[in-house]
């Protein structure tokens, strides 16, 4: 049977958005962008101020989960309920983790080091692929509130040194949030498309003036 989604504004059934938004999902803080006219937008929070989404995932007592600025706030009081630096623990073992001791103020499950890693808060168990999902669901929901039309398809930036089972984690996450990650890629060569796009002559421009050695910023 086919799935259709329904506008609930209207009543009407949505027509599926061909938009396609890049997304840094950053260790510190996390951005979702897209292209408004011709012009890469990065897209503010609610207050407007800032385009950058803390990467922290808060878990409340009442058992909300929190994103972001407010997830923030509760580093200091409830350390063991707020996870910060999770892409550091993507496709990761607890093997892979020696030396981090103390780094991290949340508990890291631990009875197998080869295991892929799973972080405790209260009673409950999670990956890292699911608490990076949180953050990609809360950059989906700001993208979507400031567009007004449903966002499901993404480009997902990843540091250079990813390997292989970090790249499908980073692809699993972006799943789990709802979201069809169409390429992952290096941030590295992210950056130089970027500057590459400002850069780029036209017709009939001199193409001499972007000389190797020399900086064009």
């Amino acid at each position: 049977m086919g799935k259709f989604s329904i506008d609930l504004k209207s009543g009407n059934i949505a027509k599926e958005s061909e938009l396609i938004v890049g997304i840094d999902l950053g260790t510190t803080n996390s951005l979702v962008a897209y292209m408004n006219r011709n012009k890469a937008e990065a897209v503010k929070g609610k207050d407007g101020k800032s385009a950058l989404l803390p990467s922290i995932v808060h878990f409340s007592k009442d058992g909300k989960i929190v994103v972001g600025d407010l997830a923030k706030q509760m580093l200091i009081s409830e350390p063991q309920n707020t996870i910060y630096s999770v892409k550091r623990l993507m496709g990761k073992s607890y093997r892979d983790l020696e030396g981090m001791d103390g780094y991290f103020g949340y508990q890291i499950l631990d009875d197998d080091p080869d295991s892929l890693v799973k972080i405790r808060v209260k009673s409950k168990y999670y990956t890292p692929i699911e608490l990076s999902a949180e953050i990609l669901k809360e950059l989906k929901r700001r993208i979507e509130n400031t567009l007004g039309e449903p966002v499901s398809k993404a480009v997902i930036t990843v540091p250079a040194y990813f390997n292989d089972a970090q790249r499908q984690a980073t692809r699993d996450a972006g799943k789990l949030a709802g979201l069809d990650v169409l390429r992952i890629v290096n941030e590295p060569t992210a950056a130089s498309l970027a500057y590459g796009i400002g850069i780029l002559p036209g017709p009939g421009r001199n193409r001499s003036r972007i000389r190797p050695g020399r900086r064009h910023l």
